[in-house]
């Protein structure tokens, strides 16, 4: 019985040599906001900074829009923070904090996800 040719799944030559370095930032920044929540959000300012330096390399491109749903997540995580944090001595800043939590949480998996099959996060 003969044995099946080996054939690539993808080759390299056809993808642009920056695609792959581009994707590695974004995967890099999903998970400095993920450790945000462990290490006190100061590695969620580091992935912001990230995007913010890196954007013009990946303008155009099909990771441009993780780039920008990334720092979306930031400014909007930080502005729900803030609100949460001052209304903390109402019982209401409980829930603004877990809703907050949870939304951030949703959007990095989602864009994670999004990014993993080679698509634009919605």
């Amino acid at each position: 019985m003969a044995e099946p040719e080996f054939i690539p799944a993808e080759s390299n030559q056809n993808k642009p040599q920056g695609a792959d370095s581009a994707r590695n930032l974004a995967i890099i920044v999903y998970i400095l906001q993920g450790l945000a929540f462990f290490l006190g959000g100061i590695t969620a300012l580091v992935g912001v900074i990230i995007n913010y330096v890196k954007m013009d390399e990946v303008r155009g491109t099909w990771i441009e829009p993780h780039f920008r749903w990334q720092i979306r997540t930031f400014w909007i995580g930080l502005l729900w923070l803030v609100i949460g944090t001052l209304t903390l001595m109402v019982i209401i800043g409980w829930f603004i904090l877990l809703g907050m939590a949870i939304w951030v949480i949703y959007r990095i998996v989602k864009g994670a996800l999004a990014l993993n099959d080679g698509k634009a996060p919605e």
